[in-house]
């Protein structure tokens, strides 16, 4: 619970710091090219920057690992902090209120806690291994429909190809595309949504382990397009596509990918 109230902390800082910028032509200003080998935003670094700079002052972890920077010592004694300082960046370029800080703890390759906050609205969704998946505060639990046909899913094809979504997509009820994965695991875990498909081999580390187990610890389901484990590396030019669901509706999604 140490990590989870360091988070709220710089969580608070980094809505702070960005708020001025979301919806303004400075927000999506380009600065560089990020590790991740996307360009990074001016509203990334800054959110970036005060992350880092909290973490490199209270060393919870040896290294943290972050879509912009990429890999660096950090003086704790173990353990990987996976940081995506604005998730949904575009959404907040444009102002759309569904952009999230991201920040997951990992220990020798394990994410034993997580930690996503939607900087527009504040809704904090955090999980620590074994101790459940919480919405600031209170327990949550995944969805109960057992139907796809009565299901809702953020569902993300390759671009100009959906051949792979095609058939789940006839089959579900509902279709969203909220343009932030990590946001996007935790509705799962929330019930909001029923499933998170995204079979693009985008999703790097950074976006999803956090978001990954709020969404186990409430109950569901993750996966790759098989049905297998999904591994991340520890490099955040390497994507993956990944399968999340309530669980009971998890093996009828793989199917209909297949």
């Amino acid at each position: 619970m140490e990590f989870i109230r360091a988070c709220d902390d710089v969580a608070r800082a980094v809505s702070d710091a960005i708020a001025g910028m979301v919806g303004t032509p400075e927000a999506g200003a380009y600065v560089k090219m990020g590790a991740d080998g996307t360009p990074t935003k001016k509203i990334d670094l800054v959110a970036e920057d005060i992350v880092v700079d909290y973490f490199a002052r209270h060393p919870f972890c040896r290294r943290l690992i972050s879509e912009e920077l990429g890999c660096a010592e950090m003086g704790g004694e173990k353990g990987t902090i996976f940081l995506d300082p604005v998730d949904g960046t575009y959404n907040a370029v444009v102002g759309i209120p569904f952009y999230a800080l991201s920040i997951a703890y990992a220990e020798e390759g394990i994410v034993l806690a997580g930690y996503v906050r939607n900087l527009a609205t504040g809704e904090t969704f955090h999980a620590i291994r074994g101790q459940g998946a919480y919405l600031n505060g209170h327990p949550i639990r995944v969805s109960g429909v057992s139907l796809l046909e009565e299901s809702a899913m953020s569902v993300y094809g390759r671009k100009f190809d959906p051949t792979r979504v095609q058939e789940i997509g006839r089959k579900i009820r509902r279709w969203r595309l909220l343009g932030a994965s990590a946001l996007e695991l935790c509705y799962v875990g929330c019930g909001r949504i029923d499933g998170f498909i995204d079979v693009r081999g985008t999703l790097r580390v950074t976006d999803a382990a956090a978001g990954m187990l709020v969404c186990e610890e409430a109950g569901g389901m993750v996966s790759d397009l098989e049905g297998d484990t999904l591994t991340f590396p520890d490099e955040v030019s390497v994507g993956r596509s990944l399968v999340a669901t309530n669980g009971i509706v998890h093996n009828k999604v793989i199917e209909y990918l297949r």
